[in-house]
């Protein structure tokens, strides 16, 4: 498990398999939630009742669990959890349930909120405690009384409930922007509500028990107008109907309203639905409106329209819908409507991913005014007198010596799908000899498009060269950590451990003047390129302080719910005179990434200095929503500039030439000093212990004493 605090300073490898847990029976069914879990000799066990209080809202088909160290709780994985069961009384949140737990060891342990596929019988994580420290049952420790309970989400005067990661289930992200709505020239003044349903393809047959494929157009009308518990409540599909809207008052993922959500001219909606069974789920939107704004107190809407999306329209894992409404009422062509989507799978690797701990949303209050070096060293071809080549192990190492907190690198994958470090989606290849340039001796390539050993082995020029014909070399530019192209393992594997990284994922974008940052379009879909990614940075980071950041907030969102252990944020460009802004909205404004990032539960966000030195007094809105801030771009290689930055409050300050511009005096990691303090504390307990006195030298420095 990743170490993000000093005293946890285990060397578990965090892609270990889990203990095998006893969770199912051996007909592969989950336990009913009545049983009592044993687990060896009942003599060394004691019957401890777990009593939580739920002040929270579920929806009908959510419930509480328990999960925790040990075989009785599940060995921190979420199949493995206990059910809990609520008391009959109505009026009561309480939740209840017995486990045998061991006598003589401490027991550690989470509450979560929980739902079960009815077709796979799987739990499905929706919320848990992500506190640091679990909940603990110490040896000693006596059955608190009734009128005592847990609290979920409350432990030792911290409250910290985050979202699930996906297992087996998937997330389906529809998005509504700027009203996105042609209607004929009678309807263009309406004021619509939008309502999105999961609808079940597969509907049991009336002559057998099988689940059949059906297609439920047989009516317009959606789960809250028109009875769909006949038959069973089949029609509506095991899935989650939520939605959220990026403005200051809406802007964390809800239940949708009977009637849909406004979807106006200046409203930014995306419905988050999330499905057990993808291939077999339609989604019903119905459209509403009423007949002005005020008329919502007075009654029901107008229901104007729907549209079914089938599964098979979802190519890739994003894309845009271009779909016709149909009328309630005469069954016939409305207008149109066009819509984004984005399809999140869970990864390949969440059977590794336990509910020991998550640093998803972890900050330490002490790690403000960070040192980050930007690409390692620094930005070198825009700069005459770099000597070292950005981007490379290198740089990275360079930037660690003179005191960085973390170092910022770009990642992206190679042809053959291996993650590697380099910045430009573009690249150039000289067509004659290495020795021997000239004008049109080169020639522009997608990075993509060349494997892992065409990039080591071919001499490649960046795109400022490319450009400007102009060649250079940079110092021990022959020796392999000075080569561009480092895979991300290599480098996971190079640097001290102390040394945080903040991963930016590189992805291409389309520009708002409708071209893509990358000439061509992407040919790897979505969710493979991220678990690509991931399956590195889990197979190689040990104990390693690491962030996950993205410029395309689609992107950061997949990171946020494919794994629950690092965390992500948001890249943006605010308002800018330097670059092009995006097409999507979200990165355009601090307001708009802040919104997101607190919707998708992000750690934080990444603002280019350009538009918080425009306007400083944006810090505030990361900082009253409590999200983390990190700042990149050119105006911060200067001293003055990090400086102000810094008493600004800023977390972490992303610039070049970490050696020059740097204004510590101790050269080391704010994490390896902080590792150093907590060896220290160790070792003064120890000597404590054996009877040894800790001696405080005149220098400073301490050592034990016999």
């Amino acid at each position: 498990m990743q170490n993000w605090l000093a005293s946890h300073d285990g060397e578990d490898d965090a892609m270990a398999a889990p203990s095998s847990c006893p969770s199912s029976s051996e007909n592969g069914h989950r336990p009913s939630v009545q049983n009592r879990r044993i687990f060896g000799d009942i003599t060394t066990n004691r019957l401890w009742t777990f009593r939580v209080l739920m002040n929270l809202d579920l929806a009908s088909n959510e419930q509480l669990a328990v999960v925790g160290a040990g075989e009785a709780l599940g060995n921190w994985q979420h199949s493995g959890a206990v059910l809990l069961n609520k008391e009959d009384d109505p009026d009561s949140n309480l939740w209840t349930g017995e486990v045998y737990i061991p006598r003589h060891c401490a027991t550690e342990y989470r509450y979560m909120v929980c739902a079960v596929d009815p077709s796979t019988e799987q739990l499905v994580v929706r919320r848990w405690e992500t506190q640091l420290q679990p909940r603990v049952i110490k040896e000693l420790d006596e059955q608190p009384s009734k009128n005592n309970p847990d609290i979920f989400g409350s432990f030792n005067g911290q409250e910290k409930v985050d979202r699930g990661w996906l297992t087996k289930e998937s997330i389906v992200q529809l998005k509504f922007f700027y009203a996105p709505f042609t209607w004929k020239q009678r309807m263009k003044r309406r004021h619509v509500q939008v309502k999105v349903t999961p609808m079940n393809l597969r509907i049991p047959s009336a002559s057998c028990d099988s689940m059949t494929p059906v297609s439920p157009l047989e009516d317009s009308l959606s789960n809250d107008t028109h009875d769909t518990k006949e038959n069973g409540g089949e029609s509506t599909a095991f899935a989650f109907s939520e939605v959220v809207t990026l403005s200051a008052d809406e802007c964390e993922i809800r239940s949708q309203e009977q009637f849909g959500t406004a979807c106006g001219p200046s409203d930014l909606v995306i419905f988050h639905l999330t499905v057990g069974d993808m291939e077999n789920t339609a989604y019903l939107i119905d459209l509403y409106s009423y007949s002005s704004r005020v008329a919502k107190e007075d009654g029901p809407p107008n229901h104007l329209g729907y549209h079914y999306v089938l599964p098979n329209l979802f190519k890739r894992s994003e894309g845009n819908l271009e779909i016709p409404i149909t009328c309630a009422k005469g069954h016939r062509p409305l207008g149109m409507m066009r819509l984004g989507y984005l399809i999140v799978k869970p990864s390949p690797l969440s059977a590794h991913m336990d509910m020991s701990v998550s640093y998803a949303r972890y900050w330490n209050n002490k790690w403000t005014g960070l040192d980050v070096g930007h690409r390692g060293s620094g930005t070198s071809f825009k700069a005459k007198d770099t000597v070292i080549r950005e981007n490379t192990i290198t740089s990275l190492k360079n930037a660690a010596d003179h005191g960085a907190d973390m170092v910022e690198f770009d990642v992206q994958l190679s042809k053959d799908l291996v993650p590697v470090v380099y910045h430009d989606f573009m690249i150039y290849v000289s067509l004659k000899s290495k020795c021997s340039m000239q004008e049109h001796d080169f020639l522009a390539l997608p990075m993509r498009e060349l494997s892992l050993e065409q990039l080591k082995k071919l001499k490649v020029y960046h795109t400022a060269e490319g450009l400007s014909r102009e060649t250079r070399s940079f110092h021990n530019d022959d020796l392999l950590e000075h080569q561009p192209f480092p895979q991300l393992a290599d480098v996971l594997d190079a640097l001290d451990v102390h040394v945080g990284f903040n991963i930016e994922i590189k992805w291409s974008q389309r520009l708002q003047d409708g071209k893509m940052e990358e000439e061509f379009e992407h040919v790897v879909d979505r969710n493979l390129y991220i678990d690509c990614i991931l399956d590195v940075v889990f197979r190689k980071a040990g104990n390693r302080r690491i962030v996950l950041s993205c410029f395309d907030p689609d992107i950061c969102t997949m990171l946020r719910f494919k794994q629950n252990r690092y965390p992500v944020m948001f890249l943006t460009l605010g308002r800018t005179t330097k670059y092009e802004q995006y097409l999507d909205p979200r990165g355009n404004s601090m307001e708009l990434a802040v919104w997101h990032a607190v919707a998708m539960q992000l750690l934080g966000i990444v603002a280019h200095t350009e538009d918080l030195l425009r306007d400083p007094s944006q810090v505030n809105l990361a900082k009253e929503r409590g999200l983390v801030l990190f700042c990149w771009g050119d105006d911060n290689n200067s001293k003055d500039t990090i400086k102000l930055l810094k008493e600004l409050g800023l977390h972490a300050i992303i610039y070049d030439k970490m050696d020059v511009l740097t204004s510590k005096e101790v050269k080391q990691s704010v994490f390896h000093l902080q590792a150093k303090d907590s060896q220290k504390e160790l070792l003064k307990l120890q000597a404590l212990e054996t009877g040894h006195v800790w001696h405080t030298s005149p220098d400073g420095s301490e050592e034990q004493q016999a």
